[in-house]
């Protein structure tokens, strides 16, 4: 019989992967989710989950080996060629919509449901927005998500479920005397006072109602009078640089449409100063510490 050392001289030994290859090899092993790999230097992937446990291992894999996470089909994505990148969209298998009871004004909507069928569902804040995109693009897009200042209720958002860098889960919803569901969590319990210390050394100049230039939506929680503090808004327009939504509630009773037209929004303007920008950092380290996210998701 031949030993194994002989067959591997005769044979010659197997070329050892590179870190990429073995972060592909092991992530088509557990995802039951297609894999599709292009061709780029450092390595660019997607993945279309089937189910929430395909995301949970390309989070802890994407972790493991230094890849980043990438929400696919944001409008105006970044160009990530410098460092290996899998991009994760949501397909038709993540893509249930639906009310929440007989009678009841709040949807249920996972990240891969297209936007086109929340508007035909009756949900006004959809209305002159891209039927195509995901809600997942959607809400990272900073152009769909252009509420003016302290006006993101306007959105219909009342609560998600993001998948943060570590695989901590965070709700994020209402924030009040009633309503402080977040501090169960003791990652998010960690977040939220420094968030709220963010949001009041804020500078913003001009009443509520004006233009929101930065990139996190901190006036989320320092809303218009008469609106309630809600930690779900500062996804709004994310640019998926914080975190993986698993799943929305939309409410169609408090959702309005944005009073600019797409094309004119966000793009247009000159982008935040440097206080905003330190305070955008701020955020973005609260959320996503580790860098697993793109550390700008859109080019604008």
């Amino acid at each position: 019989m031949q030993s194994p050392s002989r067959r591997a001289f005769l044979v010659g030994r197997r070329a050892e992967q590179s870190p990429w290859d073995a972060f592909l090899t092991r992530l088509r092993r557990v995802a039951q989710g297609q894999v599709y790999e292009f061709s780029t230097s450092a390595g660019s992937a997607r993945l279309i989950p089937t189910h929430m446990q395909d995301v949970y291992h390309a989070r802890a894999l994407c972790h493991e080996h230094g890849v980043t996470l990438a929400l696919d089909g944001i409008p105006s994505a970044e160009v990530l060629d410098d460092s290996p990148v899998l991009w994760v969209e949501p397909g038709t298998a993540m893509a249930r919509h639906e009310r929440m009871g007989p009678g009841d004004s709040r949807w249920f909507v996972q990240p891969g449901c297209l936007i086109g069928e929340l508007e035909a569902a009756g949900l006004p804040q959809f209305r002159d927005q891209p039927p195509h995109l995901t809600v997942a693009a959607w809400l990272a897009d900073r152009r769909s998500c252009d509420w003016a200042r302290g006006r993101t209720a306007d959105s219909g958002l009342v609560h998600a479920l993001v998948l943060l860098s570590d695989g901590t889960q965070a709700n994020l919803g209402a924030f009040g005397v009633d309503n402080r569901k977040p501090l169960g969590n003791m990652r998010v319990q960690s977040m939220i006072p420094r968030l709220f210390e963010l949001s009041a050394a804020m500078s913003v100049p001009g009443d509520d109602g004006a233009v929101w230039d930065s990139r996190y939506r901190l006036d989320a929680l320092r809303p218009a009078e008469g609106r309630t503090v809600n930690l779900a808004h500062l996804l709004l327009g994310h640019g998926g640089e914080l975190g993986w939504v698993e799943w929305l509630v939309f409410d169609e009773r408090q959702g309005s449409p944005a009073d600019r037209p797409y094309e004119s929004r966000y793009g247009q303007r000159p982008g935040p100063d440097a206080a905003s920008q330190a305070q955008d950092d701020a955020v973005r380290a609260l959320f996503d510490p580790d860098g697993l996210f793109p550390a700008r998701g859109q080019s604008f």
